[in-house]
């Protein structure tokens, strides 16, 4: 008799092991592709900024622009480098822009713009 309750608690132990398994793994999309999570996150963490100044000798822009949640600074205006001298092309002085920026051996640096309006 005693050897039946183990036996039928084992059971049930496993069965409900079993699902929770299948439960958790359901929630997962296999067909998300890392590139199409990179690009989320760049679009997630795209930053509104109004570019104040171009340097292109310097590949630097100076942005007025909101928080940078990623990098945990507050609003203000501060002067970038741009991961590419290219981005500088792309805008003017008074644009609005959306930007995501990093700390890139230990200089914040633009590695995307877009302008917003002009």
């Amino acid at each position: 008799m005693k050897s039946r309750s183990v036996l039928a608690t084992l059971l049930l132990s496993l069965a409900a092991g079993t699902g929770i398994a299948a439960d958790s793994h359901a929630g997962h999309d296999h067909g998300t592709k890392p590139a199409d999570l990179a690009q989320a996150r760049t679009a997630q963490a795209m930053t509104e900024g109004e570019v104040r100044k171009i340097d292109k000798e310097q590949g630097k822009i100076t942005l007025k622009h909101g928080e940078i949640k990623n990098l945990e600074m507050p609003p203000m205006t501060m002067v970038f480098k741009v991961r590419d001298t290219g981005f500088l092309d792309k805008v003017k002085q008074g644009d609005k822009v959306g930007f995501t920026a990093e700390r890139i051996g230990g200089e914040f640096t633009v590695t995307a713009i877009e302008t917003t309006s002009r």
